[in-house]
Parts: structure tokens; C-alpha cells; sequence
């Protein structure tokens, strides 16, 4: 969650002013510090390997100037620029508390007619579409060669809490850049976002048991309803995590699931239904244990409890905030976003979100 103070956090629950600031920036140079936009939203979702996608519509022509990218140093032109975005929320007596939303890097933009379509992702796409030029062989520690991967398109942060650890030798990385992230970080026991400003921000993969915000159906206009759906593709009960020691044997962990519908010996099935993880990072028990539990609750999260909610835009609220839900059926269930559909500009709509119970 972005923090707000509480003079914002009370008037979400009412009707406010909404607010939207865009600027472009090009290699530290602004190009432009209030793009004119008429509609807007923020779509993120954790499932995909770059969460964010933002989408704006803007005038053609405005104050004089075109905004179409007729060239490649134009505030919107995808060639490096990067959008900066705020939302501002109106605390009353003609105040307004801006918020930053993040950090955006041009896709593409597109005239046709009288707009002009921007679409832009999060700063995770500079990674994903970096592929390896070479093999990369990372030494030192697991810090180190997450930094070797990700900067200087991202500066890593790492919460204080997450234990750094050394490589093991012959750990070797191909092609995919993010693929070798996405490893690093399920080994480590850890996850990784881009926060509101713009920092790869690295901390223990266990989720908060604090919610950052309580929901409840039918109050304050919120509607929150279980979508309906159940499969059993994918929901594994036991993760089975290997890797390599020092002495070249291997190692194991095993993380089950002993509670919820699909647990270890209940109805679901008899048997264990086993996922396998595996890498060279992991080089003891406790490590490849400690890599099972995460992937374990990553998977278990994805089929579980599934609601949708519909509710009053709140700027402040990320796709992995932990929340409470309250409905006819369950009370202060906690639950994390999975995704949500954001609209910028007022009149485009309420916030939606897809959430899972983490119980």
C-alpha cells in the first residue's frame, strides 16, 4: 500500500476530487510535466512476469501543442521515455495530497484521429526484454548477483530482514534474463516489486498478516462477491525443492499443505500431488526447504478462495497489499490482491480487483 495520511485515507470512503499528473522523462531530462490526459487506468496483475500496464488517452492537438510522436525525443515517443505518474486526492478546503503511482516505460503511442493512445508497462519490462547476450556465471553472494541482473535498469533494495547468502560455483545463466530473477528470488526464500518510486525492492516472500485495508460488502458502496469458479488444474499440495551441496549430493526439501481443500490426505486426493522446483542455488536442506515453503504458498495462493471486488477507487492500493474481507459468508478474512484495474481520471469508472484468501 502506498502510504496516505490520514486526512486522504478518510475522504476515500466518500466522494473526493480525483486528480491525475503525468510528466515524461528521457535520461533524467523532464520533456514534459503536465501531459493533457482524458481518460487513463492501471491494470496489475502478479500472475504476469511485468504486473503493470497502464493505458492513456490523450488529445492530438492541446495548447497549442501536437502530441502526436512525430519524433523521437517527443514526450511520448517509445524510444526511453518514461512516465511519471501521480494521482492527487482533494482533502478539502482546495487542498489537494498528491500520491506517486509510479513509474511507467513507454510501450507504444499511436495518433489516430483526434488521440493519441499511450500504453505503457512497469520498469520490470527493461529485464524482461534484456535477454543474455552472453552466459552469465554470477560469484559473490545472492545480492550481488541479483544486482549483476537487474542494475542499472533497477537499483536493488533489500529489506533489512532477508539474510544475504554466497553462490555456489557453476551456477551458470543462458538466455533469460528475468527466468534467472524469478529463480534467484524463489531460492532466496524472497520477492521482489517495483516500488511507487521507482526501486526493485527485494524482502521475504511471507505475506503480512497485517492488512493494510478492511473491506466489507455493501458498506461505504463496496461490493465484493466469490467469483464462482473451482479447478483442480494446478493445485499442487506438496512442493518438492532440490538442489546440489558442496560434496556434489543432492539436497531436498519438502513443504506441504495441511490445511485448506486441497490439503495432504484429505478429500481432494489420497495421495500427495507433488510440484518440483529446482536449482543449483540451493545447496542445503534448510535452503531448499525454506525455497519449497515459497513456492508452495505462491502456488496454493493462486487456487484458493478467489472474490471479486468493486469499490470507490482507492489510489494507494497495489496489486500484493494483504487486505480483510468481510461478507455474508466469512469475517476479517485475509486476503491478498492478486490484481486490479485502476482507473486514473474520475468518471472512468471504479477500481476492481481480484482477490485470494491466503488461509
Amino acid at each position: 500500500m502506498i502510504p496516505i495520511s490520514s486526512a486522504a485515507a478518510s475522504v476515500l470512503t466518500r466522494s473526493y476530487t480525483y486528480s491525475l499528473r503525468v510528466e515524461s522523462w528521457l535520461g533524467g531530462q523532464l520533456l514534459a510535466d503536465d501531459i493533457p490526459v482524458d481518460s487513463a487506468r492501471e491494470e496489475s496483475d502478479r500472475s504476469l512476469r511485468v504486473a503493470e500496464r497502464v493505458t492513456l488517452t490523450v488529445p492530438r492537438r492541446d495548447r497549442g501543442m501536437s502530441w502526436s510522436p512525430t519524433t523521437d525525443d517527443h514526450p511520448l515517443a517509445a524510444r526511453g521515455q518514461r512516465l511519471r505518474v501521480q494521482l492527487g486526492i482533494g482533502v478539502g478546503n482546495g487542498d489537494t495530497e498528491w500520491l506517486q503511482r509510479g513509474w511507467f516505460v513507454i510501450e507504444e503511442s499511436e495518433a489516430d484521429g483526434d488521440d493519441v493512445s499511450v500504453t505503457a508497462v512497469g520498469l520490470m519490462s527493461l529485464v524482461d526484454e534484456a535477454r543474455l547476450v552472453s552466459p552469465y556465471q554470477p560469484t559473490g553472494t545472492l545480492l550481488s548477483t541479483l544486482r549483476g541482473l537487474v542494475e542499472p535498469a533497477l537499483t536493488v533494495v533489500v529489506d533489512p530482514g532477508l539474510t544475504d547468502r554466497a553462490v555456489p560455483t557453476g551456477v551458470n545463466y543462458d538466455e533469460d534474463r528475468l527466468d534467472a530473477v524469478l529463480e534467484l528470488l524463489d531460492a532466496w526464500g524472497a520477492e521482489a516489486w517495483v516500488t511507487e518510486d521507482g526501486y526493485l525492492y527485494v524482502a521475504d516472500a511471507t505475506p503480512s498478516t497485517v492488512p493494510a485495508l478492511s473491506l466489507t460488502s455493501l458498506a461505504g458502496g463496496t461490493i465484493i462477491e466469490a467469483t464462482g469458479s473451482s479447478s483442480r488444474k494446478d493445485a499442487w499440495n506438496v512442493v518438492v525443492a532440490r538442489g546440489t551441496a558442496a560434496d556434489g549430493s543432492q539436497v531436498q526439501g519438502v513443504a506441504y499443505d495441511f490445511t485448506g481443500p486441497a490439503a495432504v490426505g484429505g478429500p481432494f486426493n489420497p495421495l500427495p500431488v507433488p510440484y518440483f522446483y529446482s536449482s543449483p542455488l540451493v545447496t542445503t536442506v534448510a535452503q531448499a526447504t525454506k525455497a519449497a515453503q515459497t513456492v508452495l504458498a505462491r502456488k496454493k495462493r493462486s487456487t484458493s478462495k478467489e472474490f471479486s471486488v468493486d469499490m470507490v477507487p482507492h489510489p494507494g492500493m497495489q496489486a500484493g497489499d494483504t487486505i480483510s474481507v468481510t461478507t455474508d459468508e466469512y469475517t476479517g478474512l485475509l486476503c491478498s490482491v492478486e490484481a486490479l484495474t485502476l482507473p486514473y481520471t474520475a468518471g472512468d469508472g471504479r477500481q476492481q480487483l481480484k482477490v485470494r484468501s491466503l488461509t
